[in-house]
């Protein structure tokens, strides 16, 4: 590969894409192993780091909004106890508490008040946070001035709002300093960094990394291929905890944040292998670029202080959009409760009349991150027929289904009992569907059919998804069958949004009147 400054591409990630990747060609093929044994260090170190770290992006972002409302809440408060009547009500109190708010918090924004450096420091935060309140409500007096407004606001109110705020803002931030120093001491607010290749380009890239004056970048241990001495045991005071394949392993037990490739991008080859094995987990992942020689376009990079990476993969669904996406999976499935719950007691009536057993079936299956969870099911079989396990795909005209069994399987009423994973967490409404652990097609199991079957696990798996509303449902008795479920699944994680979810969770029953495949 070769990248001059005035020529090639000007974007990486048009030769590190996700498809370039899925499509790389390596030396064998590269297959996904189920569980792979850790040393005794590694499994150490991944259980050290096995609690949830908090996100810095979530902690200032919290805070922006807490202080948002605090400070709008504050001025609607002065306005309401002071002013008389209908006046406490006008707009033009209540359009200048929402300006003000806003101001106040892009003034704290741009004397870097919101950092998760700055939230370190009482004195620090707490000074940039008043500086910002107050040029904040300068400018209010301004645009009042300009705009011959000013008399029609009570000054006692402005007053009022600006010693009460300055109150609330000294004794949150302390509040937040508190906070902060404790997730720090407890180790959860940081983003857990791997590398990935050792040697001296690992032993550098560490040095720049903790040469950094406030990083919040935490290197757990480096991972590499090579044996030789190319790739010593220790790399500038950090073990070398195994292999990548080890690596993956350790990613689902460890909450590792990003995976820091410190191989030269002109070992191209090497990079695509490398990647396509680890794209299958839910981190970031960023190619080290502070010592290679090869220049992209400056937008194409992004700093952690003054060391440049490329960034290849991010987490999807990650902070803000995890959230946005629980408060839908929260609402949309209480929601369908309500709606559906005499279907769901019609149908726990019929098959408790037909055949013994209990209503509720249970299967473990595949969710986030390979974790196994429990998925509730309408029980569609006879009790002793049932097959938690698996090991019989479920074909036309099965005689373990009862009769209520397959009308409920054919429209997908067995599915509603899912609902309450969703609550439970486990699940999300719209999402890759969750596949029994032991799911196969001509006895070969399903992540030895497709590579990079598991980064559909990247995400939280769906009652509904993609692939279910383009006709991907039903039985599985082909491998191409499940080579185009997952590409729909990645399809789904790429292009993530939630008016994707609103359009799948709408299309959904329209969809389930297509009862071919399913039985």
């Amino acid at each position: 590969m070769s990248v001059t400054k005035n020529s090639g591409p000007a974007d990486p990630r048009m030769i590190f894409s996700a498809k370039a990747i899925r499509e790389a060609e390596g030396d064998e093929k590269i297959s996904e192993k189920r569980a792979v044994e850790l040393n005794e260090l590694a499994k150490q170190v991944a259980e050290l780091f096995s609690s949830d770290a908090v996100s810095p992006f979530m902690i200032s972002g919290m805070v922006r909004i807490i202080e948002f409302l605090g400070l709008l809440a504050i001025s609607l408060a002065v306005s309401f106890v002071y002013l008389p009547g209908e006046e406490r009500f006008s707009f033009t109190y209540i359009g200048a508490s929402f300006l003000g708010a806003f101001l106040a918090v892009c003034f704290t924004q741009a004397v870097d008040g919101y950092q998760v450096n700055s939230l370190r420091s009482f004195a620090n935060q707490t000074s940039k946070v008043v500086t910002g309140f107050t040029i904040a409500m300068i400018m209010l007096v301004v645009v009042g001035f300009f705009s011959k407004t000013s008399i029609d606001y009570s000054r006692f109110w402005f007053g009022g709002w600006y010693a009460a705020g300055m109150v609330f803002l000294v004794l949150f931030r302390s509040l937040v300093s508190i906070y902060v120093k404790r997730a720090i001491a407890d180790g959860r607010l940081e983003r857990r960094a791997v590398i990935v290749g050792g040697g001296e380009p690992a032993a550098e890239l560490i040095r720049s990394l903790e040469g950094q004056a406030e990083s919040d970048i935490r290197i757990c241990g480096i991972f590499d291929d090579r044996t030789d001495d190319r790739s010593p045991a220790i790399v500038a005071g950090y073990p070398k905890l195994g292999t990548v394949p080890e690596l993956v392993e350790f990613g689902r037990m460890a909450r590792v944040d990003m995976l820091i490739v410190s191989l030269p991008l002109s070992a191209e080859k090497r990079v695509l292998q490398l990647l396509r094995r680890l794209w299958v987990l839910p981190v970031d992942i960023r190619l080290s670029a502070h010592t290679n020689k090869l220049r992209f376009r400056p937008r194409s990079y992004s700093y952690e202080g003054s060391v440049p990476f490329l960034d290849v993969f991010d987490k999807p669904i990650a902070d803000w959009d995890s959230i946005s996406k629980r408060v839908f999976d929260i609402f949309f499935s209480v929601l369908a409760l309500i709606v559906l719950s005499p279907i769901m007691l019609g149908t726990m009536l019929a098959i408790r009349m037909e055949s013994k057993g209990p209503v509720i079936f249970k299967q473990k299956r595949y969710g986030f991150n390979n974790e196994v969870i429990e998925v509730l099911k309408f029980r569609s079989m006879y009790h002793e027929m049932s097959d938690p396990d698996a090991k019989r795909v479920v074909t036309k005209g099965d005689p373990r289904v009862t009769r209520v069994g397959r009308i409920i399987r054919k429209t997908s009423i067995d599915e509603l009992p899912q609902l309450f994973n969703v609550l439970r967490g486990d699940l999300s409404l719209v999402g890759p569907r969750p596949h029994a652990v032991n799911a196969h097609t001509q006895n070969r199991l399903w992540d030895e059919v497709v590579d990079g079957y598991f980064a559909r696990h990247k995400v939280k798996p769906g009652v509904t998804g993609w692939a279910q509303i383009n006709g991907w449902r039903g039985e599985v008795d082909t491998e191409d069958k499940i080579r185009e479920r997952v590409n729909c699944d990645l399809y789904y994680i790429e292009n993530w949004s939630l008016m994707l979810d609103l359009q799948i969770l709408f299309m959904t029953p329209f969809k389930l009147l297509n009862t071919e495949n399913a039985y």
